[in-house]
Protein backbone atom coordinates (compact mmCIF):
# COMPACT_ATOMS: atom_id res chain seq x y z
CA UNK A 1 0.00 0.00 0.00
CA UNK A 2 1.31 3.42 -0.98
CA UNK A 3 0.15 6.55 0.88
CA UNK A 4 -0.19 9.85 -1.01
CA UNK A 5 -2.35 12.30 0.98
CA UNK A 6 -2.31 14.76 -1.91
CA UNK A 7 -4.76 16.45 -4.21
CA UNK A 8 -5.35 14.56 -7.46
CA UNK A 9 -7.27 15.23 -10.66
CA UNK A 10 -10.99 14.41 -10.57
CA UNK A 11 -10.78 11.30 -12.74
CA UNK A 12 -7.93 9.61 -10.84
CA UNK A 13 -10.27 7.50 -8.66
CA UNK A 14 -11.99 6.17 -11.82
CA UNK A 15 -8.61 5.34 -13.34
CA UNK A 16 -7.47 3.51 -10.20
CA UNK A 17 -10.76 1.60 -10.00
CA UNK A 18 -10.50 0.60 -13.68
CA UNK A 19 -7.04 -0.80 -12.89
CA UNK A 20 -8.72 -3.11 -10.35
CA UNK A 21 -7.19 -1.45 -7.29
CA UNK A 22 -8.81 -0.34 -4.05
CA UNK A 23 -8.20 3.10 -2.59
CA UNK A 24 -9.31 5.59 0.02
CA UNK A 25 -10.18 9.21 -0.77
CA UNK A 26 -11.92 12.09 0.91
CA UNK A 27 -13.25 15.34 -0.48
CA UNK A 28 -11.36 18.35 0.81
CA UNK A 29 -13.18 20.72 3.09
CA UNK A 30 -13.36 24.30 1.86
CA UNK A 31 -10.55 25.38 4.18
CA UNK A 32 -8.32 22.55 2.92
CA UNK A 33 -8.57 23.36 -0.79
CA UNK A 34 -6.27 26.39 -1.04
CA UNK A 35 -3.35 24.86 0.91
CA UNK A 36 -3.72 21.60 -1.04
CA UNK A 37 -3.67 23.48 -4.35
CA UNK A 38 -0.65 25.51 -3.27
CA UNK A 39 1.20 22.31 -2.36
CA UNK A 40 0.14 20.83 -5.72
CA UNK A 41 1.44 23.92 -7.51
CA UNK A 42 4.85 23.42 -5.92
CA UNK A 43 4.79 19.75 -6.95
CA UNK A 44 3.85 20.53 -10.54
CA UNK A 45 6.37 23.37 -10.88
CA UNK A 46 9.10 21.04 -9.58
CA UNK A 47 8.07 18.41 -12.11
CA UNK A 48 8.14 21.02 -14.88
CA UNK A 49 11.61 22.21 -13.82
CA UNK A 50 12.86 18.65 -14.06
CA UNK A 51 11.15 17.62 -17.32
CA UNK A 52 10.75 20.98 -19.09
CA UNK A 53 7.96 19.78 -21.35
CA UNK A 54 4.49 20.84 -22.47
CA UNK A 55 2.74 18.13 -20.44
CA UNK A 56 4.14 19.48 -17.17
CA UNK A 57 3.33 23.06 -18.21
CA UNK A 58 -0.27 21.95 -18.80
CA UNK A 59 -0.32 20.47 -15.28
CA UNK A 60 0.88 23.78 -13.84
CA UNK A 61 -1.85 25.58 -15.78
CA UNK A 62 -4.54 23.21 -14.49
CA UNK A 63 -3.47 23.89 -10.91
CA UNK A 64 -3.51 27.65 -11.60
CA UNK A 65 -7.08 27.31 -12.85
CA UNK A 66 -7.92 25.37 -9.69
CA UNK A 67 -6.40 28.11 -7.54
CA UNK A 68 -8.37 30.76 -9.41
CA UNK A 69 -11.56 28.77 -8.81
CA UNK A 70 -10.76 28.36 -5.11
CA UNK A 71 -10.35 32.14 -4.89
CA UNK A 72 -13.70 32.73 -6.58
CA UNK A 73 -12.49 33.37 -10.14
CA UNK A 74 -13.14 31.46 -13.34
CA UNK A 75 -10.59 30.21 -15.87
CA UNK A 76 -11.82 33.00 -18.13
CA UNK A 77 -11.21 35.59 -15.38
CA UNK A 78 -7.63 34.36 -15.04
CA UNK A 79 -6.99 34.38 -18.78
CA UNK A 80 -8.57 37.84 -19.12
CA UNK A 81 -6.35 39.18 -16.32
CA UNK A 82 -3.29 37.62 -17.98
CA UNK A 83 -4.23 39.25 -21.30
CA UNK A 84 -4.90 42.59 -19.60
CA UNK A 85 -1.46 42.54 -17.96
CA UNK A 86 0.14 41.50 -21.25
CA UNK A 87 -1.50 44.46 -22.99
CA UNK A 88 -0.41 46.90 -20.26
CA UNK A 89 3.06 45.58 -19.43
CA UNK A 90 3.96 43.15 -22.21
CA UNK A 91 4.93 39.50 -22.00
CA UNK A 92 8.23 37.67 -21.56
CA UNK A 93 8.72 36.82 -25.24
CA UNK A 94 11.74 39.10 -25.85
CA UNK A 95 13.77 37.85 -22.88
CA UNK A 96 14.57 41.32 -21.56
CA UNK A 97 16.69 41.30 -18.38
CA UNK A 98 16.54 44.53 -16.37
CA UNK A 99 19.96 45.15 -14.89
CA UNK A 100 19.76 48.61 -13.32
CA UNK A 101 17.56 51.69 -13.12
CA UNK A 102 19.38 54.96 -12.55
CA UNK A 103 17.75 57.69 -10.50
Amino acid sequence: MKTYNKLVRDKIPEIIKAAGKNFDVHYAKKEEVLPLLERKLNEEVSEYLEAKNLEELADVMEVLFGLANALGYSEEDLINKKNEKKEERGSFEKGIVLEKVYE
